[in-house]
């Protein structure tokens, strides 16, 4: 066996390492996490001195905590056996409502929404509609996901005029 060359001596952590230590930290931070009261994450909500104080969505969402960590997929104005609702307003109480279900059926609701991403085709006639019934379903004022609202050129389908995607933080699985 031959010595390692002074070079080999100050390379980078190869993936293998980098990847050992982030699951040694991530089972400490677990470790100590454990310790919070009764599974239930902590969440955070603010909107930092400096910044506006938005009226429908936080700037800021912090989690803290054991966890699930939730991603939905773009839910569009679809029902379920797939037919567009037609309108603006009734595709975006569709999408709220296909949220609503899919939260649903991993124990969690709106109030387990840190994040939305939504994507309209026409924010200029349809951001004030899609706010009011966003607004809707997030009663709580004092802990409002955070949000980007952004108008795309088209969705996947023609006929959908908005789309949104959703994170959500819940209590661990029993």
């Amino acid at each position: 066996m031959t010595d390692q060359s002074p070079s080999l001596a100050t390379e980078e952590p190869s993936r293998r390492d980098l990847v050992a230590a982030a699951v040694t930290v991530a089972a400490a931070a677990g470790a100590a996490s454990s310790a919070q009261a009764q599974g239930k994450a902590d969440v955070r909500y603010s909107n930092p001195p400096g910044m506006s104080s938005p009226p429908t969505y936080s700037h800021v969402v912090e989690v803290n905590g054991p966890h699930r960590t939730v991603y939905l997929a773009g839910q569009t104005g679809a029902d379920a056996a797939g037919k567009v609702a037609q309108g603006f307003r009734a595709q975006a109480v569709q999408v709220m409502e296909n949220i609503k279900t899919a939260l649903a059926s991993v124990g969690g609701s709106f109030e387990h929404v840190v994040k939305l991403n939504s994507y309209l085709t026409n924010i200029e006639a349809n951001a004030a509609e899609f706010r009011e019934v966003r607004a809707s379903y997030f009663p709580n004022r004092s802990a409002l996901p955070a949000s980007t609202l952004l108008q795309v050129p088209r969705l996947a389908n023609p006929a959908y005029l908005l789309e949104v995607e959703v994170i959500a933080v819940l209590p661990p699985r029993a």
